[in-house]
């Protein structure tokens, strides 16, 4: 195994701990960050400051100075920069999703782990959901 394999392992476990750490995985701990006209918690905010003042400066030293990634020559910069309908809707849909059931694509993974029925419902609903749009996609173009 590459060595660029084995640290995105590792920072892939890191991720999913402080997901479940910080209790992001938590659906209802999310519901009530995404509240703030209701019972807000602002615990999450805490969360997501503290990995700032970790990311920043090692964003900053480490991975900013890079003419190249790791693993590639180059990197893999998108053509399409446009604001489109597939963007809207997608990205509408994730924060609708987001807000009903509380869990993200990230947090629902990690949370995988903790044999959560409905979360495990919610993580089998998006790989459908994905399959569909990648399917979609095929079809159209032909």
């Amino acid at each position: 195994m590459k060595s660029y394999s084995l640290a995105s392992l590792f920072s892939g476990l890191l991720f999913g701990f402080g997901m479940v750490l910080s209790g992001m995985v938590d659906p209802d701990k999310v519901i009530g960050f995404l509240d703030v006209a209701g019972d807000w918690d602002p615990s999450l905010a805490f969360v997501m400051g503290g990995a700032l003042l970790v990311f920043v400066p090692a964003y900053h030293l480490l991975i900013k100075p890079r003419q190249k990634p790791i693993d590639n020559s180059e990197f893999c910069i998108p053509n399409n920069k446009s604001i489109d309908k597939k963007l809207i809707l997608g990205a509408s849909l994730f924060g609708i999703g987001w807000g009903i059931a509380g869990v993200c694509p990230g947090p629902a993974l990690a949370s995988l782990s903790l044999m959560n029925t409905s979360l495990i419902a919610f993580v089998v609903s998006m790989l459908v959901g994905m399959l569909m749009v990648n399917l979609g996609y095929k079809t159209s173009k032909h």
